[in-house]
């Protein structure tokens, strides 16, 4: 039964991963969130992640990540990049190579300390921006690899794999936490919690699942 059992949430405080914190927190006895700092642009981001951690009382963990950008750098953690959506088979410029395969290694690592055998991340390969280790034989493979390197039996779990925004944004409501995650998450490239700036790609992707979900249920404001 998973709900005798312990879980980990790579969290960065933004809507998947907050949605994939209420989905650990109502299927796992225990669940503590992991946020890592790669000096990512807007150190609002860690900020909000320890306040949503706060308010729902679950243990945070910050770890230091900041060789990551060193070898990647890239429009999330430089300012002199611009944010460009991938043009001409490209990936956008927000792209961190290596990330998710650094971000849940030391989720396992963290993970076998704190005596969790689940794992959860948010990466979702419906509605993404063709993120290489957003998709599910990556993190099948990892998930193998993992295992054999510590020799544990860690699982981890993708709560959102095949759901695109607006399925997200269902989630969140199913949960009863829709208005939470719409209010209180940074999604924003641009470092502005809610709705956003509305003009960077992940504002208009998140946006325009909300509109979609929104259309679909009577009763919600817009």
């Amino acid at each position: 039964m998973l709900k005798d059992e312990k879980a980990i949430v790579v969290f960065s405080g933004g809507q998947d991963s907050t949605t994939c914190l209420f989905w650990a927190l109502e299927t796992f006895k225990e669940v503590e969130v992991v946020t890592f700092n790669y000096n990512q642009r807007h150190i609002e981001e860690i900020e909000c992640a320890k306040a949503i951690a706060k308010e729902l009382n679950v243990k945070h963990h910050l770890l230091d990540m900041n060789l990551l950008n060193q070898l990647a750098p890239n429009a999330l953690t430089r300012d002199d990049i611009e944010i460009k959506e991938g043009e001409e088979g490209e990936l956008p410029s927000t792209f961190v190579p290596g990330r998710n395969l650094i971000f849940l290694s030391f989720a396992a690592v963290l993970a076998s300390q704190v005596n969790a055998k689940h794992i959860i991340t948010g990466v979702c390969e419906t509605d993404f921006s063709g993120y290489p280790d957003c998709r599910d034989a990556f993190i099948k493979s990892l998930n193998v690899t993992i295992n054999l390197s510590m020799d544990k039996q860690f699982v981890i779990h993708t709560p959102l794999m095949w759901l695109d925004k607006a399925d997200t944004w269902k989630m969140a409501d199913d949960l009863n936490a829709l208005e939470f995650v719409r209010e209180k998450t940074l999604t924003c490239y641009n470092g502005v919690i809610g709705d956003g700036c509305g003009e960077c790609p992940s504002c208009k992707l998140r946006k325009k699942g909300l509109d979609r979900y929104l259309s679909t249920r009577v009763g919600v404001a817009e």
